[in-house]
This record gives structure tokens, sequence and C-alpha cells, in this order.
């Protein structure tokens, strides 16, 4: 934010800068300018919601500091093994998006385990990614069946469970109460294998709902949008979105669900495990296509699972799980930057995933 102004003001001034640049015939030649100026502007914002320094996060360095190299001696599965537990009849794209997300920026197997409706169609998205048509919904069971049925989903899960590095809990899940139940039961075997979760969309429904199934779980990764937030916080806090008093209030809702870590999507996503709060506001695009939520997710879970590895050779001295939502949030911006300049106002979902692993290799110069 400008000295002495407003959140407001600032953006006004901005606005009349681009303008008068324009007007001058110099916009391309100042596009770099202008966007610096306007990352000025969010630094000084985060630094007044935060009362302190700015928050924002050192995302490329990250970036850089986690993604692993292409080592032809690796086999099958160390780059990342991901899985998403979502996808019914009315929502087959979500889960599509954040798996094969995962695969582009470099995860080796994607698995994805929905419900019997959906498999066909996902299946039909990709043949990349390996599907478990598994869940049911409340109107193709008998209520004398859904006991036996849930156990049954439980027992094919627990053959996988082992293997993967991360789930990814909620696109596309809809809100199917038997569905949602035996959701529940696969986030808690999860919990019992250490597992880490990424939890989004209608997954984050459920945690309203239910939020002891992520309390006091610090692998649990929450990816609200605006709505999704205010929930949170009216059922965790009892009260209200405080913009005024945003990192305060996030700090809080971190803590009030036991430690999970938070990223709260927006025009700059903020990220805390209860601790601190950071910020990534770099790139970005003025286009917000539905999907974008999905891509973040699976984005995500693969960040998390090279934070992770990160962590076990000793090389990081910082909560990995905050490191990959850093990365992956800067990752999609980037994404989406570069998607957004070719395709402008007709940017797709599916765009900014074909930018993803461009988006890595101009960030990390990775070379196979």
């Amino acid at each position: 934010m400008v000295r002495g102004f407003s959140p407001a003001a600032a953006a006004a001034v901005f606005r009349r800068q681009n303008f008068l640049i324009r007007c001058l015939g110099g916009y391309r030649k100042e596009k770099n300018y202008s966007n610096n100026f306007h990352h000025h502007c969010v630094i000084r914002m985060h630094s007044a919601m935060s009362g302190g320094p700015s928050l924002e996060a050192d995302a490329v360095s990250i970036l850089r500091s986690i993604t692993p190299t292409l080592d032809p001696t690796r086999h099958k599965g160390q780059a990342g093994k991901v899985a998403v537990i979502g996808g019914c009849r009315e929502y087959t794209g979500a889960p599509y998006f954040s798996a094969i997300s995962a695969l582009k920026l470099g995860a080796d197997v994607s698995h994805v385990f929905c419900t019997k409706d959906a498999a066909t169609v996902i299946k039909s998205y990709s043949p990349e990614l390996i599907v478990h048509p598994i869940l049911e919904e409340s109107y193709s069971i008998r209520n004398d069946e859904k006991g036996s049925i849930s156990a049954k989903v439980i027992e094919e899960v627990d053959k996988w469970m082992e293997r993967f590095d991360c789930l990814v809990i909620g696109p596309g899940l809809g809100r199917d109460p038997f569905l949602l139940d035996c959701v529940s039961n696969i986030m808690k075997r999860a919990r019992e294998s250490n597992v880490p979760m990424v939890i989004d969309g209608d997954g984050l429904f459920l945690v309203s709902n239910s939020p002891d199934l992520v309390r006091g779980y610090p692998l649990a990764v929450l990816t609200p949008n605006v709505n999704e937030y205010k929930r949170l916080v009216q059922k965790i806090l009892n009260c209200e979105v405080n913009d005024e008093e945003g990192s305060k209030q996030l700090l809080a809702l971190a803590k009030g669900i036991g430690g999970v870590t938070i990223l709260r999507k927006g025009k700059s996503d903020f990220i805390t495990d209860g601790e601190k709060v950071s910020a990534v506001s770099i790139y970005g695009s003025p286009r917000r296509c539905g999907g974008q939520g999905d891509i973040l997710a699976g984005s995500v879970a693969v960040f998390l699972s090279w934070a992770r590895q990160s962590a076990y050779r000793g090389e990081l001295g910082t909560n990995p799980t905050i490191l990959g939502c850093i990365a992956a949030s800067a990752i999609l911006r980037k994404a989406a930057s570069l998607a957004f300049d070719q395709k402008k106002r007709s940017t797709l979902t599916s765009d900014i995933i074909e930018c993803l692993g461009r988006s890595l290799e101009e960030i990390c110069a990775v070379i196979s």
C-alpha cells in the first residue's frame, strides 16, 4: 500500500498510472515497471495487514530448493505418487484437473478414487490416470447395504494407502451423505497411516461440519476460497471474516483447528501453520475460470511430497508443508500468467495445465 493511502486509493493510483502509460504509448515498454509497482503495493498492504514486515515469501528460491533434478537413476514412484478422492456423476472435471496437474508437474503416478458413474468419463479424459470406481452415492444402494459397501470401500483404499505420498480430498466429491461418510472414514485411515492430505472443494464442506477429521493433524492442508474460508471462520472461531485483522484471524483459525496448514486463496494467497503467515502474490492472471483451485490442490500434493523428501535428507529448516503450499501457489500463478498471455479472455483451465511444465522449467531450469 502506498504510504498514507488506503488500499482503495492505492488501487486508484495504479489504475491512473496505467492509463497515463497507455496514453503515452509506452504500455508495453513500461509493463515490467507497472507490474513491479503493483507488486510493491501488494507487499505494503501485506505489511499493513500484519502490523510488521512484508509477508511475501521467496517463492522462487523455495521452488528451486525443493524441486528434484531429473535423474536417470531414479525409478518410477520416487518423484511422487498422488491420489485424488473425488468425482461423482455431476462433477468429473475437478478430480481430473487435480490428478493430471500432478502428473504435468512431474509426479510419477496419479490415481483417482471416484464413483462408478464418474469413472468411465474420467478414464476417457486421459489414459495416464489410474481410476478406481469404488465410491457409491446414496441413490444407488439400499439402506441395508450401506454398512457392507462402506467396509468394502475402506478395504479397497487400504490396499493402496501405504503407496501414496499424498491424498487430495474433495475435488468433484459432491455432498451426498453416504459418500461423505465413506470419505470421512478414508481420512481417518490416512491419519492412522500418517499420509498427508490436501483438502479442497467439497472436502472443505465436510471438514467445516466435522473439524475433528483434521484437528491436530499437522499433515493436513486446507485450501479454502473466499466462501469456504468464511464457513471455516464461522464454524471454528464463531465470528465473521475480518480482513482488517486478516493475518491474526488466519493464525487463530489454524490454531483453532489444531495446527493444520491453511492456504487461503485470493488475489494474494496467504499460508500459515499457526506459527506465522506467508504470502504469495507474484505473477497471476485476471482470468478467473473455474478449475484453478483443482490445479492448486494437485500441485500442493506434489510439492508437499517433494518438500518432505528434502526434509528427510536434512536439506530444509522450515516446515515442508508450508514450503509445498508456497511452491504450488507460485507455480499456478506463473502458469496462469503464461496461459493468459497466449489466450487472454478465452483462457481455460486446460490451457493453464499445459503451461505448468514450462513454468517449472523457466523458474527451476529443469534439464533432462
